[in-house]
């Protein structure tokens, strides 16, 4: 730095130097933790079907659990999972923060209603039941499933936007720390399940997720306390942040994840309608689970898109980041779907056994592509975001569905191919339409 610009009094550097070049390295730095934060949340669903698949009647709770149970959870917390990127994007004051907080609250009560509604009353048979159609055996443990799950909703659009808050004020590391709690209280209580040795399978499981979930609300709360007093306090009070204009800005991104989860019930309706039904639905937690963990470290890409678009030279650093993300990503699948890996994993890891075990073997090498399009995409919509421009991004996701449910459509109709296969090649077109979409919006 010049001698002369320093002895200036007064002199405001941030207005006069230029701000630095985005580098890969910075980008590395910024995307790491949260992709092993994203990376250990991978682990939940493995956990999980690992622990139902060595207590009793484990087909019939891993169909229960993965058919019904994980999905329709997913589906209900849909509408609040971009508290993340929105609080990333908005948190600048501490008057915008507090906006937020009452915006994110009033939601998750209104959607921790509908997921009681659906789980402690008739409506879980007279709607879930009838669209899922999932077999005999595994009503009852859905049901149970579901019940167990009923704080995921509130806590989970709680600690999002917390952590939406650190990754603003460059916390991202924190996040990490959130994940870890959550993992070891869910797994204390997936060790604590086995051991009893008497509670369904299904019970666990959601126990399990929601005494996570909640530790890493609580975690994510105290982590972001320095932040809120400090820098989130200093912050100077910017354009006041209405319902009207955070509205405007969260409705297209709350279609978003409705529209992408929509897809996961969809496959278990599929699933049940194809051939051996119970096989699939048993094996399908395993496989997805394996898939999400390999997609997982992609989709972390979407937060440091958002939070590092506007450095200079931030596009052909991000796009280099993300092809080299891609491909390497795709390569570690390919190993694992193509050599012995496999069947270590789902016979030893996953606990799967015979049939089970053979479906998700044989089914992996199709999924081969979904962690590289994940990263991509992450690409895209991050920028989209970014730039405050969100309308591209649920239309890619509609039409993501729409090629999705035509290839499920057709593998119902031909009753010919394993669901479990027929439901990763569909998710696979969903996610190459998608990219075609984002990539035309973002050259608009």
């Amino acid at each position: 730095m010049p001698d002369a610009l320093r002895a200036l009094p007064g002199t405001r550097l941030s207005a006069l130097m230029p701000e630095p070049r985005l580098t890969g390295r910075q980008v590395f730095a910024a995307w790491w933790p949260l992709a092993a934060s994203w990376l250990l949340m991978g682990t939940e669903m493995t956990l999980v079907s690992a622990t139902i698949a060595r207590l009793a009647d484990a087909p019939f709770h891993l169909a229960a659990f993965g058919g019904l149970v994980f999905p329709m959870a997913l589906l209900v917390e849909a509408p609040i999972i971009m508290m993340l990127a929105a609080s990333t994007a908005l948190s600048t004051d501490r008057e915008a923060f507090a906006t937020l907080l009452r915006f994110c609250t009033a939601l998750g009560l209104g959607l921790t209603l509908l997921h009681a509604l659906l789980a402690f009353t008739p409506l879980y048979d007279l709607v879930l039941v009838t669209l899922i159609g999932p077999p005999e055996g595994a009503i009852e443990p859905g049901r149970l499933g579901l019940q167990w799950m009923l704080p995921w909703t509130w806590a989970i659009g709680d600690r999002r936007l917390h952590q939406g808050l650190l990754i603003r004020f460059d916390r991202s590391r924190a996040v990490v720390i959130g994940t870890l709690v959550r993992l070891a209280v869910m797994g204390a209580v997936l060790v604590a399940g086995l051991l009893h040795g008497a509670v369904p399978g299904v019970a666990v499981a959601g126990a399990a997720l929601s005494a996570g979930v909640l530790a890493e609300m609580v975690s994510a709360r105290v982590l972001a306390r320095p932040v809120r007093a400090g820098p989130l306090a200093r912050a100077a009070i910017g354009e006041e942040l209405t319902l009207r204009r955070l509205l405007a800005f969260y409705l297209p991104l709350a279609v978003t994840p409705i529209l992408n989860l929509v897809a996961l019930p969809l496959g278990s309706a599929s699933i049940a309608r194809m051939p051996a039904p119970l096989t699939n639905l048993a094996a399908w937690p395993a496989t997805n689970g394996l898939v999400f963990m390999s997609r997982s470290i992609g989709i972390a890409f979407n937060e440091v898109v958002v939070s590092l678009s506007g450095r200079p030279e931030a596009r052909a650093v991000l796009d280099r980041f993300a092809r080299g993300l891609a491909t390497l990503m795709t390569l570690a699948l390919t190993v694992v779907a193509l050599t012995p890996l496999s069947g270590v994993w789902f016979g030893g890891v996953a606990g799967l056994e015979g049939d089970l075990s053979d479906v998700a073997q044989t089914a992996l090498p199709l999924a081969v592509l979904l962690p590289g399009l994940t990263v991509m995409v992450s690409l895209y919509t991050g920028r989209l975001v970014y730039a405050r421009t969100t309308r591209g991004i649920p239309e890619s996701v509609a039409l993501s569905l729409l090629a999705t449910t035509a290839v499920l459509a057709a593998g119902a109709w031909l009753d010919r191919l394993p669901g479990v296969q027929v439901t990763l090649v569909a998710f696979s077109v969903g996610a190459a339409a998608q990219i075609l979409w984002l990539r035309l919006r973002q050259s608009r």
